[in-house]
């Protein structure tokens, strides 16, 4: 190979390697710029309690927060309310606190939230809390859907569709 046409290669390889790294740095940008743009989201959200007093999530900022939108009606939402519970109950104490978002009729949910036994604030968005499910990462619309937050306010993880305890734990063990 002569020593021009190493060189023309070298430059080449030098060039797609800007460019991978440019795209890759790209890439972690918007992530980041969508994960703040849907912590921001959530702590944007006033909805409704099971008293009908206005809640804003903004005011648990500073804690490990666990944001999980589901319905009455939600099998998997069922199954994982309970597991939710008991880590509340065991880790609230380190700053963890659990927020339900139900999307449900008001009359549906404080009866639920009663029967289950639900010992962290749960806000009543109803149907009009699609929009917001969207807003905050869920373009799908799924029920359940949990969104994690770290103390600083930082995007810690998302989860479409159930989430097993274990999982829950592994990603909450180094937020506490």
């Amino acid at each position: 190979m002569s020593r021009a046409r190493a060189i023309a290669v070298w430059a080449v390889v030098a060039l797609v390697s800007v460019a991978a790294g440019a795209g890759y740095h790209w890439t972690q940008e918007a992530e980041a710029r969508r994960a703040r743009t849907v912590v921001e989201r959530v702590y944007a959200t006033r909805l409704g309690d099971l008293t009908g007093s206005l809640q804003h999530v903004e005011q648990w900022r500073g804690r490990v927060l666990v944001v999980n939108f589901w319905a009455t009606w939600c099998a998997p939402c069922r199954e994982e309310i309970p597991h939710f519970v008991r880590l509340q109950e065991i880790h609230g104490g380190r700053g963890l606190l659990f927020v339900g978002i139900a999307i449900d009729q008001p009359e549906k949910v404080a009866p639920f939230a009663r029967d289950f036994r639900i010992n962290y604030p749960v806000l009543v968005g109803g149907l009009g809390s699609l929009d917001l499910l969207r807003q905050v990462g869920n373009k799908a619309g799924v029920l359940p859907y949990t969104v994690v937050i770290d103390r600083q306010g930082r995007l810690a993880g998302q989860k479409i569709g159930g989430i097993k305890p274990e999982e829950l734990e592994t990603l909450l063990s180094p937020l506490l």
